[in-house]
């Protein structure tokens, strides 16, 4: 095959010109300027907030620009929907899979788009179709497939080949990797460099700084709705990117010692709760026990059933030697428990309520409290200290909780239940929608949560936290822990070779021990 031409003589696939849009109160995008060629890979980056989604959106016609044009293959347009950005030749793969589930594979990618034959739909040219796309770029995938029973990286394949099938020559990615395991990250940039490579355009929204620089051409990086960097891939650095994200040095890839675990905390033993079986962990004083799968293998099950969120259907749970496996959420947090819950809305924060009142919360038991009540002149204090020490962004401790941006919303959470000092944290997604300026410091607090003397059961969808983070490490796959490593041996390939059912499933689950 010819290599393609640099990217700078190539023609112009996409580009967007001034694009301002305005929400009450933010604005998104302020003169946005975008070029993006033709067989490019370009990488779009910000922080939460930046304008990436708003710009995107823009582009595929869910949202009208208040200023400023776009321009698809040299000819200016104006799409009043997606279904206009997908006759014009784009497409658009979102975190959230547009699919039927009940439908196989080859009815799903053809859906809308059947062939026919006299005026039916065509199932044999529909399966043929599906397989020609899948052979010709590398997306291999049994088009007679329930699609509902597909692991989630074959799913991806086929909203892409949805968009192949259609006639898509740009593809934007939103967050493709957010749910794969690192093998199947790996595939999908192998599929995406030979789509490029056939001169088709990929625009890849993403937070993870690995993969642009292993994935992409050119970068484009936005901060508060402005374009503030483009760089080339190759010629840029992790630290480089970082820095125009947040505008300022940011260290990366802090290496944190082990800790020094002493008298088990947390001790489970035979537990079961929906969509999980046969569990056995414990976790111990002065240490971090990671918990690694793909989304849906039962990591928020086992962490919510803990927290007292789920009841136990069969084992013990026992907390600092108490029994606990039938108590409830309250009673569980006077034993010692504090929980971060993956949805910081509708679980972890009450938004309608303040900052400092959401800062106190489960704090009336405490050296706040006088008899139960908590004085307000105490509540403000205790909001301000947390404001400052986690570095959260509020107008005021008074200001309600549901004004706050995702991000923040997540340091005031962590903020609350580190404080409670409890011996025992549960934690989940810690830095998910969190900007990458504020990761460092709740990964630092974490770590000196656990030199404290604390024990921390951590769950992550990234794995660079989890390696970075835990002492220990568990793999869970259909609902079963299946896989148990120590710090030293939980390299990458390993811990997604487990992740994607690579464990020995044969081993007893009984025998997958934390801490021994």
């Amino acid at each position: 095959m010819t290599p393609p031409p640099p990217a700078d003589v190539r023609e112009v696939a996409v580009e967007l010109r001034g694009i301002t849009k305005r929400f009450p109160g933010t604005l998104a995008n302020d003169a946005v300027d975008l070029t993006v060629r033709r067989g490019e890979i370009h990488a779009l980056m910000g922080e939460n907030g930046a304008g990436k989604s708003t710009l995107m959106s823009v582009l595929y016609g869910m949202e009208r620009p208040d200023a400023g044009s776009v321009h698809v293959d040299g000819r200016e347009v104006s799409f009043s929907d997606p279904g206009a950005a997908m006759a014009a030749g784009l497409g658009m793969v979102h975190q959230s899979f547009k699919l039927f589930d009940s439908l196989t594979v080859a009815e799903n990618v053809v859906y809308a788009a059947e062939p026919r034959r006299f005026g039916l739909v065509d199932r044999v040219a529909a399966r043929r179709r599906v397989r020609e796309l899948a052979e010709e770029h590398g997306l291999a995938v049994d088009p007679d497939a329930r699609v509902g029973e597909l692991p989630v990286g074959l799913r991806q394949r086929v909203e892409i080949l949805k968009l192949l099938h259609r006639g898509a020559r740009t593809l934007i990615l939103d967050e493709p990797t957010a749910v794969l395991t690192p093998a199947e990250a790996d595939a999908l940039f192998a599929v995406l460099k030979s789509l490029a490579a056939q001169g088709r355009t990929v625009i890849l929204v993403t937070h993870k700084l690995r993969e642009v620089l292993e994935g992409s051409d050119n970068v484009t990086v936005l901060r508060d709705g402005r374009v503030v960097a483009r760089l080339v891939t190759a010629e840029t650095s992790a630290d480089e990117i970082a820095a125009a994200m947040t505008g300022r040095a940011v260290e990366l890839d802090r290496v944190h010692a082990p800790g020094t675990p002493g008298d088990v905390v947390l001790d489970v033993t035979g537990f079961a709760t929906d969509g999980v079986r046969d569990v056995r962990l414990a976790v111990r004083a002065g240490e971090i026990v990671g918990v690694a799968g793909v989304a849906g293998n039962g990591q928020s099950e086992l962490v919510e059933a803990l927290a007292g969120l789920r009841p136990v259907t069969a084992g013990r749970v026992a907390l600092l030697g108490d029994d606990i496996t039938h108590a409830s959420a309250t009673e569980r947090r006077a034993k010692g428990l504090a929980y971060v819950p993956e949805d910081r809305h509708a679980v972890g924060t009450a938004p309608a309520a303040s900052v400092a009142d959401n800062l106190a919360m489960g704090h009336h038991r405490t050296s706040l409290s006088a008899r139960g009540l908590l004085p307000p002149a105490a509540v403000r204090g205790h909001a301000q200290r947390l404001i400052e020490r986690f570095g959260i962004k509020a107008s005021s401790p008074e200001v309600a909780a549901s004004s706050l941006s995702g991000g923040n919303l997540q340091k005031l959470l962590i903020g609350r239940e580190l404080a409670h000092d409890a011996p025992l944290l549960l934690v989940e997604q810690p830095t998910r929608g969190v900007d990458i300026g504020a990761v460092q410091n709740i990964h630092d607090q974490l770590i000196a949560y656990r030199d404290a003397g604390h024990a921390v059961l951590l769950v992550s969808a990234e794995l660079s936290e989890i390696r970075g983070l835990a002492d220990r490490v568990l793999v869970m796959y259909e609902g079963r822990v299946t896989a148990s490593y120590d710090k030293a041996e939980a390299d990458e390939r390993t811990l997604g070779l487990a992740m994607a059912g690579g464990a020995d499933h044969s081993a007893p689950v009984a025998a997958v021990e934390v801490g021994d």
